[in-house]
């Protein structure tokens, strides 16, 4: 299971949890569970607090789905950090082989590579040639 799907479910079961917390609360008003379960005195509908009861569980339980997608958001963007070689600059993939930062990023993105050189290797490895003569 990859761990989209899992953050998937972990929003659904907390909305499902939520959902069910405020169908009981709601039944409990209607029925009055104490009166039928336990035999306590029967109490009337209280429609007020009920209602008051009913949106706080909604309101806290889009608080706390909207917290765990901030957070699961957060977590997706702490695993995108990638390893790289200080110094030949190829990056560790989810194995722990390592590949060309080239390759990698062809295998895990839609990017399309067009090789250049940039001025400071430019002058670094073809001194004879005044490539940016023109760019300072």
């Amino acid at each position: 299971m990859n761990k989209q799907k899992i953050s998937r479910y972990l929003v659904g079961y907390e909305i499902i949890g939520f959902g069910a917390l405020f169908v009981i609360l709601w039944l409990d008003e209607l029925l009055d569970l104490p009166y039928l379960l336990m035999g306590a005195d029967p109490t009337p509908i209280n429609w007020r607090e009920s209602t008051l009861e009913g949106i706080l569980v909604v309101i806290i339980g889009l608080f706390t789905v909207y917290i765990t997608k901030k957070l699961l958001h957060e977590i997706k963007y702490l695993e995108g950090f990638l390893p790289i070689c200080a110094s030949c600059k190829k990056i560790r993939d989810d194995q722990g082989n390592w590949v060309q930062i080239e390759g990698y990023i062809r295998d895990h993105s839609a990017a399309k590579f067009s090789h250049g050189i940039c001025p400071d290797c430019a002058r670094q490895l073809y001194p004879e040639f005044d490539l940016y003569k023109n760019k300072k």
